[in-house]
């Protein structure tokens, strides 16, 4: 019967009869695209990562190309952006710096994203005693300064990567490896409420009761449910990444010279802001689009994956 009303009504009578069926991914597009500095900043981010895989295949100034001749000039048409005190050109630098920064940003993340989704999960499945443990190395690690604890920690242990692993490869291995270990908390928090509320809901409840193992429970059931907020923090956590390795390379226990993240530039250039101000400012505004457009889509993230959150049509 329904059928046959709907079969004479006008297309826009049936548009507003008809139920709209939408599927989750579409529902979280509808609702990120409505906060319009969320794509703002994805519209930023994905600028600056196309700028950055590209620019050096297009961009083929050598970064280490020394003209002492050309030092601490402004930007010119033969140096976009000027050059350091060696006279290396700064786009080239700031393009390739940019590669390593975002690399460090999202190795960190996941590494955090990974120990917090195990930790939180196991904590939040089993509970009891595995739970209380779980959560007092938690708080415990949350009271630790987080940036004393890694300039030590960076401090203690760069000579013997750099033996083990290379120059590069080592120090980089370091600081993500710290940077990741020491962001966890926050994610294993969130991951321990989520599992909390979702094991006691009525469809783990019946997976329960079928004979689900926890192993398919969790990975199934749980898990999927809980990463909306898990997701909105990684998306933070990269932003705080790139903080960390430019706040550490800014103090000289980042990267050498000859790999020029946007902190290392920046830390290059702090003696020569009177004169040589471009020197700062264009790593400078790399490293604030790049973090504020991260916060952005995380908040548009927050919002398109709250279920709570209702949007008008």
């Amino acid at each position: 019967m329904a059928g046959s009303i709907l079969a004479f009504l006008t297309p826009e009578r049936r548009a507003v009869v008809e139920p709209r069926v939408t599927s989750l991914a579409s529902e979280a597009w509808r609702r990120f695209r409505r906060h319009r500095l969320a794509l703002f900043g994805g519209v930023v981010l994905a600028t600056l990562a196309a700028v950055l895989v590209v620019g050096p295949l297009i961009y083929r100034t050598p970064m280490n190309e020394i003209d002492f001749k050309a030092k601490l000039r402004g930007p010119t048409l033969a140096h976009p952006l000027g050059t350091d005190d060696l006279g290396q050109d700064l786009l080239a630098r700031i393009l390739y710096g940019g590669r390593i920064s975002l690399a460090v940003g999202l190795v960190a993340m996941l590494i955090a994203l990974t120990l917090g989704v195990l930790i939180g999960a196991t904590a939040g499945y089993a509970g009891g005693f595995v739970d209380h443990l779980l959560m007092r190395i938690t708080d415990l690690c949350l009271s630790l300064p987080q940036l004393p604890l890694l300039l030590l920690i960076i401090y203690l242990f760069r000579d013997f990567v750099r033996r083990a692993f290379g120059p590069e490869a080592g120090i980089f291995f370091l600081i993500v490896a710290v940077i990741g270990g020491l962001r966890w908390m926050r994610v294993a928090r969130l991951v321990r409420a989520q599992f909390l509320s979702l094991r006691e809901q009525d469809f783990v409840q019946a997976a329960r009761g079928l004979g689900a193992p926890a192993r398919r429970q969790i990975v199934r059931h749980i898990l999927p449910n809980a990463f909306g907020p898990v997701i909105v923090a990684a998306s933070l956590d990269v932003a705080a990444a790139i903080i960390a390795e430019s706040t550490l390379s800014f103090l000289g226990l980042g990267f050498p010279p000859d790999i020029p993240t946007w902190g290392r530039i920046l830390f290059d250039a702090k003696d020569t802001l009177d004169h040589a101000p471009h020197w700062a400012i264009f790593p400078g505004t790399a490293i604030f689009l790049t973090v504020l457009s991260i916060n952005y889509v995380g908040d548009g993230l927050r919002d398109a994956l709250d279920p709570r959150r209702v949007l008008p049509s």
